[in-house]
């Protein structure tokens, strides 16, 4: 499938991993991981019987500098007794992110910090290296993300699969997200915006959960702390850099289009569509044309599943809604429009045609410029809230996984599971309004899912967002303001 966003469903790369790719091979990212030989079996019970994490290491952990920057520290986290939990939610665009911890003994509130960004726990780890004669080398706060891309077992007895995401949200509409270490696993701490930079020798690491986090964990310092060895070695620079291989299973329909245009029923689980405010905008150099990014979400307890079918000499698809139980199995289905092959730039894939609608509005809300882009393939690309009841905390793992098809596709399924949304950024063709034959003044940008009401959902009194803009300036010198939205802050425009 070719990604709508900056990499595709899943965990994207955030720009300032970008930035990094060249200093930063992937054989970095794996260095020096703990062998979990070096960690003593651990046995579940019911009940926690020590801290609720553990900073774990072997005692002495080899790794190496590309260009002077470590890539990993051979640090890890544990859940030792019962899986460690957080929810980190907003209620609405002008308050803070709030994170709680789900203890066993009910909700904790973690410090203010920890809803610094969406990316994770805010300066939870201190780490500090020093030199063979004692001096400092580094000395920093790290955030730490929880859902580890390298997540493993630590003993025989623990869980076999880890119910936790990969990866934590960027989003900056993101309202809920969860992140977790399943009991017995471990996750290893990644640092993906700011790697360390360590010249090559041999450093004493000292690794602590902040102050602020024990209190809330009811941990002490010494629960908290883990001394190591790290020796940094050479590394040879190197220009590669391998993506991760793809994990999930593409989910197919069955080749042949149904008999009827609908059968069964929709059952009590429902996909709920939601749209969030347009963000990301810019104009072009020549000042013609606004570009943005949008993203609807699903926020419902029910995937939004769009199985297309066509004939051996059909140009077009038929799409068909699918409706399922709790359990994942089909109680009905009904067509509800037509996917086409879209050879547009950016796109060469199968596009749903009643999926969303982007309207430029004037002041008083009637539309002055409708965007030509009018179809879409569904895809997990962002989580946007997966606090919501019946959240789909791994939808790449799932048997209903996107599927955007190829010129020679006869049949293909497209989904937008529970908790994610589906983003174009304001690269990608048609996420734009002609704006050079329009006065000055004030505008919508409004994003509307299921525009033709065709989609069966829970609510359609959700679908629409808008974003207050204004144009200013001259023909050969156009403005934008774009209205801020509470306490929300947007990275510059030109990183989407």
């Amino acid at each position: 499938m070719i990604s709508k966003a900056s990499s595709g469903s899943g965990r994207r790369t955030s720009p300032t991993e970008e930035k990094l790719k060249f200093r930063l091979p992937a054989a970095m990212l794996t260095a020096a991981v703990l062998t979990l030989t070096t960690l003593a079996p651990q046995q579940a019970s019911a009940e926690p019987t020590g801290p609720p994490l553990q900073l774990t290491g072997a005692p002495t952990v080899t790794t190496w500098s590309w260009d002077g920057y470590v890539g990993s520290l051979g640090l890890n986290l544990v859940a030792p007794d019962t899986a460690f939990e957080v929810h980190s939610t907003r209620a609405n665009w002008k308050s803070p992110i709030v994170a709680t911890w789900q203890s066993p003994s009910g909700p904790v509130a973690l410090p203010e910090i920890a809803g610094s960004s969406w990316g994770g726990l805010g300066k939870f780890v201190r780490v500090t290296a020093k030199r063979a004669d004692g001096t400092i080398a580094a000395d920093r706060r790290m955030d730490i993300c929880l859902n580890s891309w390298n997540t493993q077992r630590t003993s025989p007895d623990a869980p076999l699969r880890s119910p936790y995401p990969t990866g934590c949200p960027y989003h900056p509409y993101t309202k809920g997200s969860v992140q977790g270490i399943q009991e017995d696993w471990l996750a290893s701490v990644e640092m993906w915006d700011r790697p360390f930079r360590l010249r090559p020798g041999t450093y004493t690491i000292t690794a602590s959960i902040t102050s602020a986090y024990l209190r809330a964990l009811g941990m002490s310092a010494t629960e908290g702390r883990h001394t190591y060895t790290l020796v940094v070695k050479d590394g040879e620079e190197s220009e590669e850099h391998h993506g991760r291989a793809a994990r999930a299973r593409v989910a197919q329909p069955t080749a042949t289009e149904p008999r009827a245009a609908r059968a069964g029923a929709p059952g009590d689980d429902l996909a709920d569509l939601q749209s969030l405010p347009a963000y990301g905008m810019t104009l072009s150099p020549n000042g013609k044309v606004l570009r943005f990014s949008a993203t609807v979400w699903n926020a419902g307890n029910s995937p939004m599943i769009v199985d297309g079918f066509r004939g051996s000499n059909d140009d077009e698809m038929d799409a068909y809604q699918v409706f399922t139980d709790a359990d994942g199995n089909q109680t009905g289905y009904e067509k509800v429009g037509t996917m086409i092959w879209h050879d547009a730039e950016s796109h060469h894939h199968w596009h749903f045609e009643d999926f969303a609608r982007y309207s430029l509005l004037n002041a008083d809300k009637t539309e002055a410029v409708r965007s030509r882009k009018e179809s879409f393939c569904l895809a997990n690309t962002d989580a946007v809230d997966y606090t919501v009841p019946g959240a789909d905390w791994q939808p790449d793992n799932t048997d209903l996984h996107t599927s955007c098809g190829d010129e020679g596709s006869i049949s293909l399924r497209q989904v937008l599971s529970p908790g994610s949304g589906d983003t174009y950024a304001q690269f990608r063709a048609g996420q734009a309004f002609r704006v050079d034959n329009l006065p000055n003044g004030i505008y919508y940008v409004a994003v509307q899912a299921n525009p033709d009401g065709n989609l069966i959902e829970t609510s359609t009194t959700n679908n629409v967002a808008m974003r207050r803009i204004r144009l200013s300036g001259t023909p050969t010198n156009r403005k934008l303001s774009v209205t801020r939205l509470g306490v929300i802050a947007e990275p510059p425009a030109e990183e989407y």
